[in-house]
C-alpha cells in the first residue's frame, strides 16, 4: 500500500493550513483546503469559501486549469461523492484528470465515510491517506463538524474570564470587566467563527447583551441562544429588539407560560421547548435541536449556572479561560462552574490536551477535553 512521502506530507501541511485559514466560513460543512501539484509545482489552490459555493477541491482544479491533468491533489479532508449543494469531488476530480488524491482525514458523516476514496480507487487513481500528527491536526480543524456529524449536536466551547483566585464575578455579580480589553476582542474573534452564542436568562438579565461579533470583517454574525426556562427574556431587550436581523432562539421549559412564549414569537425569536426532567437533560435536548437547524458549533458564555449544567451534561467539549491578574476572595464570589459537579477527583473530567498563552496582562488557558 502506498505511504506518504516527505514532499506529500509538506504539500499536505499546507492544503491543512488553508482550511484553517477559513474558520467557520462554510458552516454547516466542513473547513478544507486543497492544493494540486503537478511535476512539483504547485498549480493550483483552493478553500470551500461559503456554504452552497464551490468546494475547495473544485477551486483548486479551477485555479490549476489543464495543469491539473496528471497532477496529484491533496485535501485536509476526504472529498465528497453525493450530490448536496453542489456536485460531488470525486466527479471534479476525475473530469479534470487527476491521478493520485491525498488526503490528510476522514470524513465521518454518513454520506461520506470513505465512499468517495473507494470511487476515486475504482476509477484507477491513486489514494493516500495520511496518519500520524498531520491527520490528527486535520480532524482538530473540524471538531465542530465531526461531533455534529457522529451525534447531531453542536461542538461546544466554554469560554470564562477568571481572576487568580478562581472567581468569575463579585457576590453581587459584577465581572465587567474581569479580563482585558485584548481578550475581550479575542473573544468577538471567536464568536465570528462559531454558528452561534449561548447565555442563561441570568446573563440576559444582568447585562442586556448583544453577543455578536463586533470585529472588522466579520462576515456573518452567530445565532444567539438564551437559556431562559420561565421565558423571562425581556421584549425590549437588545436580543429580541435584533431578532428580525439576526436569529435568536430562547430555550424554554415546559414551565414557560404560553403568553410569554408566544409574546417572544411575536417579537421575532424561535422559542424551543426543552424536554427532560432536570437541567443537564434540558441542555442535551436543546443541543440536539440546534443541530437539527445545522448549528455545528456553539460558544458558551453563560454564567456559572448553565456552564454547570452544560458540564453535568457532558457537552463541554472545549474549554478557554482568560486568568487575569487580580484577586477577588469571598466565600460568596461565584466560581467559574456549578452545578452538581464531580465527587470524587479520580472521577474528574481530565483534559487530552492543554496550552497557555499571555494576552497582554491575561493568561489565556485552552484545554481540550475531547476529540471527535
Amino acid at each position: 500500500m502506498e505511504t506518504t512521502t516527505d514532499t506529500d506530507l509538506g504539500h499536505l501541511e499546507r492544503a491543512i493550513e488553508i482550511a484553517e485559514s477559513a474558520p467557520g466560513r462554510a458552516t454547516p460543512n466542513p473547513n478544507v483546503g486543497a492544493v494540486i501539484v503537478r511535476d512539483g509545482e504547485v498549480v493550483g489552490e483552493g478553500v470551500h469559501e461559503h456554504y452552497g459555493g464551490p468546494h475547495a477541491e473544485v477551486n483548486a482544479i479551477a485555479a490549476a486549469g489543464e495543469a491539473a491533468r496528471g497532477a496529484t491533489i491533496y485535501v485536509s479532508l476526504e472529498p465528497c461523492a453525493h450530490h448536496g449543494q453542489t456536485p460531488p469531488c470525486t466527479e471534479a476530480i476525475m473530469a479534470a484528470g487527476i491521478r493520485r488524491v491525498v488526503v490528510a482525514a476522514d470524513d465521518p458523516s454518513e454520506k461520506a465515510s470513505g465512499r468517495g476514496l473507494g470511487i476515486l480507487r475504482d476509477e484507477g487513481i491513486g489514494v493516500v491517506v495520511a496518519d500520524g500528527e498531520l491527520a490528527a491536526r486535520a480532524r482538530l480543524t473540524n471538531q465542530a463538524f465531526r461531533k455534529h456529524a457522529r451525534t447531531g449536536r453542536p461542538w461546544v466551547l466554554f469560554k470564562s474570564a477568571m481572576t487568580l483566585d478562581g472567581k468569575v464575578a463579585t457576590p453581587t455579580g459584577d465581572s465587567k470587566w474581569i479580563s482585558g480589553e485584548s481578550s475581550r476582542l479575542l473573544a468577538h474573534h471567536w464568536r465570528a467563527a462559531v454558528d452561534a452564542v449561548a447565555v442563561g436568562i441570568g446573563t440576559a438579565l444582568a447585562d442586556d447583551p448583544q453577543l455578536t461579533a463586533r470585529i472588522d470583517g466579520a462576515t456573518r454574525q452567530p445565532r444567539r441562544v438564551v437559556f431562559d426556562s420561565l421565558a423571562r427574556t425581556p421584549l425590549d431587550s437588545k436580543l429580541v429588539q435584533a431578532a428580525s436581523e439576526i436569529p435568536l432562539t430562547v430555550i424554554v421549559s415546559r414551565a414557560a407560560d404560553r403568553r410569554d412564549t408566544h409574546a417572544l414569537e411575536a417579537a421575532g425569536a424561535d422559542v424551543v421547548v426543552a424536554s427532560g426532567e432536570h437541567e443537564p437533560a434540558r441542555v442535551r435536548s436543546a443541543l440536539a435541536h440546534l443541530g437539527d437547524l445545522g448549528i455545528t458549533s456553539v460558544l458558551l458564555e453563560g454564567g456559572p449556572h448553565l456552564a454547570g449544567a452544560f458540564f453535568d451534561a457532558g457537552e463541554i467539549d472545549e474549554v478557554r479561560l482568560f486568568l487575569a491578574p487580580i484577586l477577588l476572595g469571598g466565600r460568596a464570589a461565584r466560581d467559574p462552574l456549578e452545578g452538581k459537579g464531580i465527587e470524587r477527583i479520580a472521577d474528574a473530567t481530565r483534559a487530552l490536551t492543554m496550552t497557555c498563552e499571555c494576552i497582554d496582562q491575561d493568561i489565556l488557558v485552552k484545554a481540550r477535553l475531547r476529540e471527535w
